[in-house]
């Protein structure tokens, strides 16, 4: 629904904590005309309702022998405050009696108050592994925030697990592969997902890796042409806010509601905490002047919505998502391959994340239907090795339990010629070390990342 877009000055990893919210929008959609309300309820993803998942299906022939996930963390309390508001109210204490709620919550708790044993890399093994105040802390996740990932660990466990014993009870430490940004939301997605997902969740085989980059570029983040890309984004993204009188509007009234300048609380980005009201079910604050309400809400909706359709338009952002996400996606190429080749580690593999990860990898796959990132979603690649021919790998690729494998730009046609209803893993392996840098006249990552456009 929202995507972060820095506004201060850029880190080395080409992001910044400070930012703005932006839409994707998904053009074919339930119910068609794009409802700003509808989607904020989607991007809630409340733990109540059930979906469908495409997770796991291939010809009886075929043999699962790697499953890579990317999530964004489950749901948040605010990371800003709107100024001389009360805070939504809401309990980040886990009560496994209060909704919304799951089998393996009592149980999760108890286990996550043992985790000694764990290996976590530096900072990592301070934080917590539950949330645990009475009073949510700015960026802390909820209740639901957990059991979105129990829910999503538990799905992939009946299909990954139990159905085609991807790891077995004695699994072992080398054959997952665990990665987290520095933030207590994004570990502890992660523990809520492997708890519900492992044959058997033991502590001495969780090494969780600390990754610094909310892009996960590693050893690979030096790329001024990405910092460009952005930059320009950004310039687009302003010009197209300046011309909404609308919104514009809109703004005034709400900064005059809370007795500040409308430069301050544009500043204090208060979709951000008014998504958190509308996902739990709070009242939108008021003063003695006033209150905030849904037609404020929906117009600052409308407007994201046009620049993700602009955005989509414009490109900028797909050449910022190309350079960005070239790191994480070779890593996984490179893994996908040594796996084919045989090698029996890492056949499971989660990253645990941001919004800000996972809308730039959607982009750059050329997978433009999708939704913006909703809480606790999962990008899901799966390869496959066919019986009849070993020596043959496919790959599919999941958003949310949907197949998108065919919405990629590299694998989009080859359906039409093939029954096999996945793609082939060197259509993959060729758009990550070749395809991605043809539209930058590149023939490397390096290249790409200091040849300036023409």
């Amino acid at each position: 629904l929202v995507h972060l877009i820095p506004v201060n000055p850029i880190r080395e990893d080409g992001l910044n904590p400070k930012s703005r919210k932006r839409i994707m929008p998904d053009l074919l959609t339930e119910p068609p005309a794009i409802d700003p309300v509808y989607e904020a309820h989607v991007y809630c993803n409340i733990p109540t309702i059930a979906e469908r998942n495409m997770e796991g299906h291939a010809p009886h022939y075929f043999k699962l022998v790697s499953v890579q996930v990317l999530i964004r963390h489950g749901d948040r309390y605010p990371l800003y405050a709107i100024p001389k508001t009360k805070r939504p109210d809401i309990d980040c204490i886990l009560l496994p009696s209060r909704k919304p709620s799951h089998p393996q919550l009592q149980a999760f708790i108890k286990h996550m108050s043992k985790g000694s044993a764990a290996q976590m890399d530096g900072s990592l093994s301070s934080l917590p592994r539950y949330p645990s105040h009475s009073v949510c802390e700015m960026g802390e996740l909820t209740q639901t925030g957990i059991v979105q990932h129990l829910r999503n660990g538990q799905l992939l466990r009946e299909i990954y697990i139990n159905k085609h014993k991807l790891l077995l009870s004695d699994w072992t430490a080398k054959q997952v592969y665990l990665e987290t940004t520095g933030k207590s939301r994004t570990l502890q997605s992660a523990l809520a997902l492997l708890y519900a997902f492992l044959p058997d969740f033991d502590w001495k085989k969780i090494n969780m890796r600390h990754q610094w980059s909310t892009i996960f570029c590693s050893g690979s983040c030096d790329c001024p042409m990405r910092n460009h890309y952005l930059e320009e984004e950004q310039h687009r993204q302003y010009s197209l806010r300046v011309k909404n009188n609308d919104l514009e509007k809109i703004y005034v009234d709400m900064a005059k509601i809370v007795g500040i300048p409308t430069r301050q609380l544009r500043a204090s980005n208060p979709i951000d905490s008014l998504l958190c009201y509308f996902c739990h079910n709070v009242s939108f604050p008021c003063t003695k002047t006033g209150c905030i309400g849904m037609e404020h809400f929906k117009v600052i909706k409308r407007h994201q919505l046009e620049d993700g359709r602009e955005r989509q338009e414009k490109k900028l952002y797909f050449l910022y998502a190309l350079l960005a996400t070239h790191p994480l996606l070779n890593q996984t190429v490179n893994r996908l391959q040594r796996i084919a080749e045989g090698k029996k580690e890492e056949v499971f593999v989660l990253y645990s994340a941001h919004d800000v990860t996972l809308s730039p990898v959607l982009s750059a796959l050329g997978i433009t239907e999708a939704r913006f990132p909703r809480f606790a979603a999962r990008l899901v690649f799966e390869l496959w090795q066919d019986g009849k021919r070993p020596k043959e790998h496919f790959i599919r690729i999941l958003y949310n339990g949907a197949d998108v494998t065919f919405q990629t730009s590299f694998c989009k046609d080859y359906y039409k010629r093939s029954s096999k209803p996945m793609c082939p893993l060197e259509k993959f392996v060729n758009f990550v070390k070749r395809d991605m840098f043809l539209i930058f006249n590149s023939t490397s990552y390096y290249d790409a990342c200091r040849r300036r456009p023409l």
